[in-house]
């Protein structure tokens, strides 16, 4: 199983706020994260995913496809620009990233997006607060 990252999505209080954020950096179907170091373990990492943390609880990943040195010593982490809803799983807030093994990962949310999407966001939001989506 692969490793994956989790990381705060610092100032995003939703989803869609977060949606936002990526798309507005995406270039080409990849995004980048930055980051002060690069993990040590990133070898790993390939073909793993990046969790995104709100509100204290794991609510999406992206797939990570690579990491580059900057010319200032600090790293990016590539990811596709393509956010994947998860359901949602409780973790406590942390600074930087953190290690997931594969199989303490969450599963992506069944409904692909499509029959989330359709839902009435007050709905998927107090589903999504209880940990049910």
């Amino acid at each position: 199983m692969p490793l994956h990252l989790t990381k705060v999505a610092v100032g995003c209080s939703s989803l869609d706020v977060l949606q936002d954020r990526i798309k507005a950096r995406a270039e080409g179907g990849t995004a980048t994260i930055h980051t002060r170091y690069r993990p040590t373990r990133a070898k790993e990492l390939l073909g793993g995913s990046l969790y995104w943390i709100i509100a204290h609880r794991l609510v999406a990943r992206q797939a990570i496809l690579g990491f580059e040195e900057t010319e200032g010593g600090r790293c990016l982490i590539r990811v596709e620009a393509r956010l994947i809803p998860v359901r949602a799983r409780p973790k406590r807030a942390h600074q930087g990233w953190r290690y997931l093994k594969g199989e303490d990962a969450p599963e992506d949310f069944d409904a692909g997006g499509a029959d989330l999407a359709a839902m009435p966001k007050a709905m998927a939001d107090e589903l999504s607060a209880l940990s049910l989506i």
